[in-house]
């Protein structure tokens, strides 16, 4: 898997191999395969200098390294907290 981002302030829409579409926000990163790097939309994107491909595997098969951004991946969801429950229930 390699790395991609987003170098534009717009949403892309990353067409792939299979009829997949990969939709990267304003300066945000996703993951598409090896495969896909040749394909015509990516490369047409990088040409453009609206798609950036970021060297090394991340999350490759059997690392597990943490991202290197130091923020949790928690894709939009924030962690549960416990409330404790009071009174008569």
């Amino acid at each position: 898997m390699k790395t991609v981002r987003n170098k534009t302030h717009r949403p892309l829409k990353v067409r792939l191999s299979r009829g997949k579409i990969l939709h990267l926000g304003p300066r945000k990163e996703g993951q598409i395969s090896v495969h896909d790097l040749e394909a015509g939309g990516v490369q047409r994107l990088v040409e453009a200098d609206e798609l950036e491909i970021l060297g090394g595997d991340v999350h490759g098969h059997g690392t597990s390294a943490p991202p290197a951004t130091g923020h949790a991946d928690t894709h939009g969801h924030h962690p549960g907290t416990s409330v404790p429950k009071r009174g008569d229930r």
